[in-house]
């Protein structure tokens, strides 16, 4: 018996559910198995593939480098066999499963609102989860099938993954009402000196994009304060007499004073991004379509972005 013959989808289904799990029982939980019939289909696959394919350890498995060559080739393999059975025409309002978004915490204020009420209008039973996004796992995560979607900017992404623009964005400095800078004209100058407030979600520090820009001035900013996310920054801002480069959707509504700048920090693209695997999936072309429409702007080809590992995004 040749050895496509001895392999079946069951045990397919089971080497990709450990390939996400690493665990025996959560797989077997995932699939509606016992933990023995996991084992089972699992030296089935050995055998088949003559690899040990998962090896043992503390809490669970850890596939080997064989197991995680081929991941990406089975699922592609179950992808074609579900759209095999599917229905040909898509249709959302009878669609049933979860899609998991990682989003930056701008694209959780500013995109995500819109996009999940249009979802959640036209796709009733569809699960949506929409997860912080953790620059240093996302590859692992969007390759291991947790995550569906990336809203980010073009720095964080693999440049590996297909994006679409959504639209740009520009940076605004701003203060709160009754701050002292807010009622004087000020120069560049005095606005690198003033007490600063960054938003760094990603690595807890002092540095951001903006310090570049303020170099091509000869000038260095007085950053005091170093906060995880965007949306927390203008209630810091209205307890102290400091300022902060937001961006200018994330502020709108807010009751901020924009301080008018002789020169801009140059604008940036925010961005929707996914997985190679995820291309030809329907839900997943049916989400990417609702963003099209509500922020449709021309594809753009992923760019090398070799600071994805090492970069500091904030401002």
């Amino acid at each position: 018996m040749s050895r496509i013959d001895r392999l079946d989808i069951k045990q397919l289904r089971v080497f990709q559910a450990l390939i996400r799990e690493h665990n025996a029982s959560k797989a077997a939980s995932q699939l509606g198995l016992t933990q023995q019939a996991v084992s089972e289909q699992l030296k089935k696959l050995r055998d088949v593939f003559e690899d040990r394919l998962f090896l043992r350890k503390t809490n669970g498995f850890v596939p080997t480098p064989f197991a995680e060559s081929i991941s990406y080739d089975i699922d592609k393999v179950l992808r074609d066999f579900e759209l095999l059975l599917s229905p040909k025409v898509f249709d959302p309002k009878t669609v049933k499963g979860t899609y998991v978004i990682a989003a930056t915490d701008y694209a959780q204020q500013v995109v995500l609102p819109e996009l999940i009420a249009t979802l959640r209008e036209q796709s009733p039973s569809l699960k949506i989860i929409v997860r912080d996004f953790e620059i240093d796992k996302l590859h692992d995560l969007m390759e291991s099938g947790k995550v569906n979607l990336a809203i980010a900017f073009p720095d964080y992404i693999p440049d590996s993954y297909p994006i679409i623009k959504l639209f740009e964005e520009y940076h605004v400095c701003v203060t709160s009402n009754h701050s002292t800078i807010s009622k004087v004209n000020t120069s560049l100058e005095e606005v690198a000196a003033h007490p600063s407030i960054i938003a760094s979600p990603s690595r807890p520090n002092f540095k951001g994009s903006i310090d570049d820009w303020f170099k091509q001035f000869g000038l260095e900013r007085n950053v005091m304060v170093s906060a995880p996310c965007f949306s927390v920054v203008p209630m810091y801002l209205e307890a102290t007499d400091s300022i902060a480069f937001l961006p200018a959707k994330a502020i709108e509504g807010l009751d901020l004073s924009i301080i008018d700048l002789e020169h801009s920090p140059e604008p940036f693209d925010v961005i929707a991004a996914w997985h190679p695997r995820y291309s030809d999936d329907l839900i997943h072309k049916w989400v990417v379509d609702k963003l099209k429409k509500l922020y449709f702007q021309l594809p753009l080809m992923a760019q090398p972005s070799p600071s994805y590992f090492n970069s500091t995004p904030c401002f």
